[in-house]
């Protein structure tokens, strides 16, 4: 008995000190204003997000040609409004939003579908 208490406390160590504790990434996400009104008249550009598509104003586009599709949409100031479809899973949603915190954005806001 002894000697699979030796082994249980030596397992245990060994795994205690060769895992790591670290985040392994992380997102930064800002809450809205108070105001939801836009500060500018820039009509807002919409992004929906589905299961395999990805449609933008109405257009499919892919996901790695998104900053430049997305550049020449957005005006200064414009809200870009993500709304994820039926079936999306919250990985695909935090997909889109890694490759939307890599590029100048305007605001951002998820609206969930119901």
């Amino acid at each position: 008995m002894t000697s699979l208490i030796d082994v249980i406390f030596l397992l245990l160590l060994f795994f205690m000190l060769s895992s790591t504790f670290t985040r392994f990434s992380e997102l930064q996400l800002t809450g809205g204003a108070a105001s939801a009104a836009p500060a500018t008249g820039a009509p807002p550009v919409f992004l929906r997000l589905g299961p395999e598509a990805l449609r933008l104003n109405g257009a499919e586009v892919a996901m790695t040609d998104l900053p430049a599709r997305l550049a020449d949409l957005a005006e200064p100031g414009a809200a870009l409004l993500v709304q994820p479809g039926q079936g999306t899973s919250a990985q695909r949603l935090v997909d889109l939003m890694v490759a939307l915190a890599g590029i100048e954005t305007p605001k951002l806001a998820v609206r969930v579908l119901e």
